[in-house]
Formats: C-alpha cells, structure tokens, sequence
C-alpha cells in the first residue's frame, strides 16, 4: 500500500503484521539524451509496485534527492540535482526516527544508484545507512536511558542477536541489483542495461530516437538495448526483492 492514502487502522495493521515498509531512494541524474533523469529512483518504484502484487508491504513516498554528483555532467541545462551526503544524514536520522517512533520495525530503503561498489558505498547510500544506524541507537535511549546495552536485562543480547532477533536489523539499506544478478544482467549508466530495464518498466521515461543525440561514452550501448532485456533483469531484480523483503 502506498503510505500517503493508508488509513491509521491499516497502519496499525501493518505495524502488527510486521509489513515491510520500504522507501525508494535515488536521485535525479542526467542519464543522457534518450532517458529521464529519474530513472535510477523510477526502477526502485516501479520495481516496489510489482512487489506489491505479491505481498503486504507499506511503500513510502519516493525519495529523490540523493547526492547525484556531478561526475557523469554539470548541473547546467542536463537536470542533475545534487545534494550532498552531508544534508541527507540528517534528514535521513529524521525520518527513520519518526517511522520507528509510529511502531514500524521492518525498514527497509532500497537505492539503485552508484551501487556497483555497495560495500565500499557512496554518498547516498552510506548517509542512509549512517542515519538507520543513529535512528536506532536514538530511540533505544530513549526508550530504554543510557546504558541499556549494559543493562543486566540485555544479557541475552548475543544469543538473540546469532537468532535473528537485532534491533539493529530494524532498518536496512539495499542496492537493487544483488551481485548475483550483476553476473547475469549488464550494469551501467545509461547504456544498454539501465535503458532496457526502462523500457521493460517506464517506457514513458526512454526515446530510444534521442540515441544519436548523445555524447558520452557510458551511452554507447544503449543502442543495444531492448524490451525483452529489461523483463529479464525486471524478473531477475522481482525474484530477488520478494525474498528479500519476506526475511522479516
């Protein structure tokens, strides 16, 4: 369900139910001539929306503006929004904290964006990851004062924890793409993977007769790109998705 039209009884519900509540975080980038400049946090979306057709999940409202950089083109006239990582940090502590605080412990942010190196991480997914982490400890203080990790109460923490049960698994960040489905389906920006994958997806968001109107170098494959593709990394990313989210 998407959050913005949940009633407070279907919020309860999803509360009780442990849905999982997911937000779509990405950035608007340019992704050259051919392609909309959301589509990093477009496939996150329309991905979360098949989900939907198959399991009980809260979809928050799509987040936009990550640290887009400027690395692929400067701002002017290519409609690449940067924000920095660190203004998200805050805002992102913010916001798990209100979700925690409503009763949700099942939170997850799934981000497409510069997510080749998802361990390393990069600017928006390692302010998010920060912010879960910070959310978490705030509100355990508060709940609970100052010192209540060494509370006699919590001597169970680490059998707990090697079962499954870890306050700090409360909020995840996730690339979309595991690197199984990496080794099977190209990754790149702009070209031949990102570009099926919005056909199979957003077609609204691709005009495949732009092509020629590109520049760089990360386009050259776009030519190379299909409908039929994309619903093969469209399956590949759903299969993955749904066992992901149903963990919890």
């Amino acid at each position: 369900m998407r959050y913005e039209l949940m009633l407070p009884n279907q919020i309860r519900t999803a509360i009780e139910e442990r849905w999982p509540v997911v937000l779509p975080l990405g950035v608007l980038e340019y992704h050259g001539e051919h392609m909309a400049v959301g589509m990093d946090t477009l496939a996150v979306v329309r991905m979360l929306e098949l989900v939907e057709a198959e399991m009980n999940i809260v979809i928050l409202p799509p987040f936009y503006y990550g640290a887009a950089s400027y690395a692929v083109a400067g701002p002017e006239g290519s409609g690449t929004v940067q924000v920095g990582g660190n203004v998200l940090a805050p805002f992102g502590e913010a916001l798990f904290h209100g979700l925690l605080r409503i009763g949700f412990r099942n939170i997850h942010a799934i981000i497409h964006h510069q997510t080749e190196n998802f361990v390393a991480g990069m600017p928006t997914d390692l302010a998010f990851k920060a912010a879960g982490r910070q959310a978490i400890f705030r509100l355990l203080e508060e709940k609970s004062g100052e010192g209540w990790w060494g509370d006699d109460a919590m001597a169970s923490y680490y059998s707990e924890h090697g079962e499954g049960r870890n306050p700090f698994n409360w909020i995840q960040v996730h690339p979309l793409m595991s690197p199984e489905i990496l080794a099977e389906y190209p990754f790149d920006h702009a070209g031949q993977g990102e570009t099926s994958l919005m056909l199979a997806l957003c077609p609204e968001a691709v005009d495949m007769a732009r092509l020629a109107e590109n520049k760089g170098w990360y386009t050259a494959t776009a030519k190379d790109a299909s409908a039929e593709l994309g619903a093969r990394g469209r399956d590949l990313i759903l299969a993955r998705l749904l066992t992901l989210l149903k963990q919890d």
